[in-house]
């Protein structure tokens, strides 16, 4: 198995694929978005299927406990709504978001709330073909236009988003994204009128102990490194299980998502 990271630049992506491909990879782990844009990673996912090569994708929050749990009380309580909030902990200077924006040049919907996405593409059955509707909350969400410390060109892209889906097999999820909220990630189901009934969080008090000891063993990466540590330490390990034993990995993404949940994000960034 090869696995590809962003940290390579999500534009490298597609060359590294066929890199891959062409040396007779028969599986491959591809950091999200996976891709710049819907008809590249179409092209990867094509090219994949012709070579027989298995496609895994990195969306760690699909295999969340956070979010088999909100999703698992919604499901028992009736007329109940969830809310998926994604923490990152930069500081709100302009430097600091400059800088974010810069390095995640490809926008939020993109990068950040990439996760959120493929959760609603996923459990809820969000597709471009099937939104009925999208309503930002404004006062929530939050554009700016900064300047990149490395390049000294503008970016313009959100420090905070949040907004709601429907779809029209009557399905509704919402999406939040603060870049300057935190660590965690919050799943919170409402009642119909919108009063909080409860929430889940990643990292959990079980979470604490790998979280302390990634820490130690590898000091000064971004915080939200260590938090979801966890949790792709669960999709690997379920990766690698499919990989060795040729089943299913239970709750981990495939390609096609990735592509559905790519294409989502291209349709909502004009509209939002």
């Amino acid at each position: 198995m090869v696995y590809i990271e962003k940290y390579t630049g999500t534009s490298d992506n597609p060359s590294l694929f066929a890199s891959c491909l062409k040396i007779g990879c028969h599986a491959i782990f591809l950091e999200k978005p996976g891709a710049p844009s819907v008809s590249e990673l179409e092209s990867m996912r094509d090219d994949a299927k012709k070579s027989g090569v298995s496609v895994f994708m990195g969306f760690n929050k699909n295999v969340s406990k956070f979010v088999t749990k909100s999703r698992s009380y919604a499901n028992t309580h009736p007329n109940t709504k969830v809310t998926f909030l994604h923490n990152n902990n930069y500081d709100e200077s302009p430097e600091s978001l400059g800088e974010c924006f810069e390095r995640n040049s490809e926008g939020m919907l993109k990068n950040m709330a990439i996760h959120e996405l493929a959760l609603s593409v996923t459990y809820y059955g969000v597709t471009v073909n099937n939104i009925s509707s999208v309503e930002a909350d404004k006062e929530y969400s939050s554009c700016k236009t900064l300047t990149g410390p490395s390049s000294g060109k503008s970016f313009t892209d959100f420090t905070k988003l949040k907004f709601t889906i429907k779809t029209k097999d009557d399905y509704e999820v919402s999406i939040a994204a603060d870049r300057c909220g935190g660590d965690d990630s919050v799943g919170i189901v409402s009642n119909a009128e919108g009063k909080e009934l409860v929430r889940f969080t990643m990292p959990d008090e079980e979470d604490a102990d790998t979280i302390k000891n990634s820490e130690e063993r590898i000091a000064g990466a971004m915080p939200y490194f260590y938090v979801q540590d966890p949790d792709y330490g669960t999709l690997k390990r379920r990766v690698a299980r499919a990989i060795a034993e040729g089943g299913v990995a239970e709750g981990v993404a495939t390609i096609d998502v990735a592509v559905e949940t790519l294409k989502v994000a291209e349709y909502l960034t004009p509209i939002l």
